[in-house]
């Protein structure tokens, strides 16, 4: 009677790993046996990667949700709207300006028949030249001041925006997003930059600069006595 064949007898502990692999730890190995850790030195910290360069940080915005006027913005603006105020100035009050430098002229080189020079009489002088230049000065200023404040007040409550500001997209608003620019916030205004500005030494300095350090609204000081703020528009 043909006998079945044998088999070897599997060895103690479960079959043996191939040449050159490495045995499992003994004992049952339940379903989801996760591989131990691997070793890292101490110090050690994995690479980070990142998607790139982070880029700039948004613009302040102000209580309504505009992007602030920049320092750099603001005195263009200004620059734009002093130098339209010079040419101004210049147009209406260079003839009155030339007309009396001309009657000096003539009168401190008047001659006497012999050719020698007239000696200017002082209470001619005083009378023809210094009077005159004295209330010439005193009219530009009168004047000059209301038409800073047409220009910086009346024409400035009706958008916001001065020619300056119209060139540099800027535009003044109120701190407080439910209210509209009106007179009494353009005349603070006008009154702390221009009239004080001009009346206190070095305040003009004080309050343009104060910007730079001025958190969170960037305001100036004429912006912070009329509640208001500067930003940057479209158009």
């Amino acid at each position: 009677m043909t006998q079945p064949p044998s088999y070897p007898t599997p060895p103690v502990g479960g079959p043996q790993p191939a040449v050159g692999a490495v045995a499992p730890p003994p004992g049952p190995h339940p379903q989801g046996y996760a591989a131990p850790p691997q070793y890292a030195p101490p110090g050690y910290a994995p690479p980070q990667w990142h998607a790139g360069r982070p880029g700039p940080l948004p613009p302040p915005l102000s209580p309504g949700g505009q992007p602030l006027a920049s320092f750099a913005d603001r005195l263009l603006a200004w620059l734009v709207d002093t130098a339209l105020a010079t040419a101004v100035s210049l147009a209406l009050f260079s003839p009155f300006f030339i007309i009396l430098w001309l009657r000096m002229f003539n009168e401190m080189t008047r001659t006497n028949p012999d050719g020698t020079f007239v000696e200017p009489d002082p209470g001619i002088f005083l009378v023809d030249f210094f009077l005159p230049m004295v209330l010439l000065q005193f009219g530009i200023l009168v004047v000059m001041l209301g038409l800073y404040w047409l220009y910086h007040v009346e024409y400035l409550k009706r958008g916001g925006q001065t020619l300056g500001k119209k060139v540099m997209k800027l535009r003044v608003v109120p701190l407080d997003p439910t209210r509209t620019l009106n007179r009494g916030m353009a005349g603070r205004r006008w009154v702390v930059q221009h009239l004080a500005g001009s009346l206190v030494p070095g305040s003009s300095y004080l309050d343009g600069l104060w910007q730079l350090w001025d958190k969170p609204w960037q305001q100036c000081l004429h912006d912070k006595f009329a509640e208001t703020v500067v930003v940057k528009v479209s158009s």
